[in-house]
């Protein structure tokens, strides 16, 4: 039994693994090979099972910076995806400024971005707070 598992471990020294996007693909497949017992469709299978061939194809590669480019891919989607969903993906994603709350009130606080650490006033409850920018 340990042979086998040093064969294992040594088949995947240098491999890149499984991540967040594998993770997604493996549980595509298996919601698509359970539909597809039910349903009846080739389709569903035939889907699935380019899932995990796209899985184990990932995990079994040695390009690693390829895959970690297509996982920050699948990660930023993610996060576009479900930013919908927590009140707007994208309100605050500002490359000229930084956003702040204010220590007092909450007051989400609009500032230019580059200007070092700055005295910030807040225009709701006329608190001011130092912070770096």
């Amino acid at each position: 039994m340990n042979k086998i598992r040093e064969k294992m471990q040594n088949f995947m020294v240098g491999r890149y693994g499984v991540d967040q996007l594998g993770r997604f693909t493996m549980y595509g497949a298996l919601v698509f090979l359970i539909i597809s017992m039910f349903a009846r469709n080739n389709w569903f299978y035939l889907i699935a099972l380019v899932l995990l061939v796209v899985t184990y194809i990932r995990m079994f590669s040695r390009k690693h910076s390829n895959r970690y480019a297509e996982n920050e891919k699948y990660l930023e989607w993610k996060d576009k995806f479900f930013g919908l969903f927590r009140g707007g993906a994208g309100k605050t994603k500002d490359k000229d400024h930084c956003y702040f709350k204010c220590p007092n009130c909450k007051q989400k606080i609009r500032v230019p971005k580059g200007k070092g650490t700055i005295s910030i006033h807040c225009p709701k409850c006329n608190n001011d707070f130092i912070k770096r920018t």
